[in-house]
């Protein structure tokens, strides 16, 4: 899947709009940024998310992607976002639930 210039800066610009102690799911970004698929926001992140807030991303259960898990959960509980195990309750924490927004 071919990725255009504009798309991709939505979707760092989604990224990079999520405050410290929130998360939000690569679904929640591909909507926001009007991205075809939340994978796309993870191949994204993966290949130019370096200076981002990249672990403010999860999978849609709350889980981090395996790979990165120890990394991320420690970067979330460094802003005050908790696990449980290593899910982070979405409905505590997911940017844009207190308005509403997912």
């Amino acid at each position: 899947m071919t990725v255009d210039e504009a798309m991709h800066e939505r979707v760092r610009e989604a990224v990079r709009s999520i405050p410290a102690g929130r998360v939000a799911t690569y679904g929640d970004i591909a909507d926001i940024a009007r991205a075809p698929s939340p994978r796309l926001i993870g191949r994204i992140l993966s290949e130019d998310g370096h200076d981002l807030p990249w672990h403010r991303v999860l999978r849609a259960n709350g889980t981090p992607a395996p790979h990165l898990a120890r990394e991320q959960l420690e970067l979330l509980r460094g802003e005050g976002v908790l696990a449980n195990g290593e899910k982070v309750d979405l409905k505590e924490y997911r940017w844009g639930a207190e308005s509403g927004l997912f």
